[in-house]
């Protein structure tokens, strides 16, 4: 089991009621990543409702979490014949942290037209990147990124004001990506903010909605992170994530706070 199975792995407690645990491996700073705690919530949608495959899961992230035992209550909205859909309450010491929205449904089952608007990158290879820094972060010991564009935001400090980093994503331990982990890597990017304003400020997420459009290929995920709005301290995040076959397999928006630090 990949360390990514295992740390986002939940228990049945109760009538749709399920724990798992967050791991200090995932932070970004103090807090676990809003991604991996919304892989936990699809696991916990996955356990209950009939349609095992995310096809559309959103989060309003209303406090933050902390390492430990976190508590998933689910509820079931309805279910189709293709579709089925849920909620989820995840809390923490009896305090309700995040709320989670979803649509399940079977990737393999679907049918009809394919259109884009948008052309998958054409970037260097992942076998020809070299690893980005780590930057102190946790997070970074369980999932590997290699950037190719916004990569100089870290190595030299300096910024491009594209709004836009671009790149490869991995398991560390190179694991298989699953659709489970989609929602986790659909906010493993730093912030797209950083390429015009630098390493600066405090970004927290506010909510998240990660599409998913397909079962993702073994090998690294390509990922395109961008933003073209900061209006009054908010900003938006859309993603793009193709598999190792050229796929298109999830989509994401992100709604954040862009603090800068206060001047003394």
């Amino acid at each position: 089991m990949s360390q990514f199975a295992q740390e986002t792995a939940i228990e049945c407690i109760g009538d749709n009621i399920f724990r798992g645990e967050l791991h200090a491996q995932w932070r970004i700073g103090a807090v676990p990543n809003g991604g991996y705690v919304l892989a936990i919530a699809g696991r916990a949608l996955r356990a209950v409702l009939p349609h095992k495959d995310p096809l559309s899961v959103n989060a309003f992230y209303l406090a933050p979490t902390v390492v430990g035992p976190i508590e998933c209550r689910v509820e079931i909205l309805r279910s189709g014949r293709s579709t089925s859909f849920a909620e989820v309450g995840m809390y923490q010491e009896g305090e309700l942290k995040i709320k989670v929205t979803a649509a399940f449904t079977d990737l393999d089952r679907l049918t009809g037209e394919s259109w884009s608007a948008a052309e998958r990158l054409h970037q260097i290879p992942w076998d020809e990147c070299e690893p980005s820094p780590d930057q102190g972060l946790e997070f970074r010991e369980r999932v590997e990124l290699r950037l190719v564009s916004g990569k100089e935001v870290f190595s030299e400090r300096k910024t491009n004001g594209s709004g836009e980093f671009c790149g490869w994503a991995q398991l560390r331990d190179g694991s298989v990506p699953d659709v489970i982990s989609l929602l986790m890597f659909a906010d493993s990017f730093p912030p797209p903010i950083f390429t015009v304003y630098g390493l600066v400020g405090w970004v927290p997420t506010v909510e998240l909605t990660v599409q998913v459009r397909g079962h993702p290929a073994p090998g690294p995920l390509q990922v395109r992170l961008f933003s073209q709005h900061l209006t009054s301290g908010v900003v938006e995040e859309d993603g793009e994530i193709w598999d190792s076959a050229g796929q298109l397999v999830a989509i994401s928006r992100q709604t954040a706070k862009f603090r800068l630090p206060k001047r003394k």
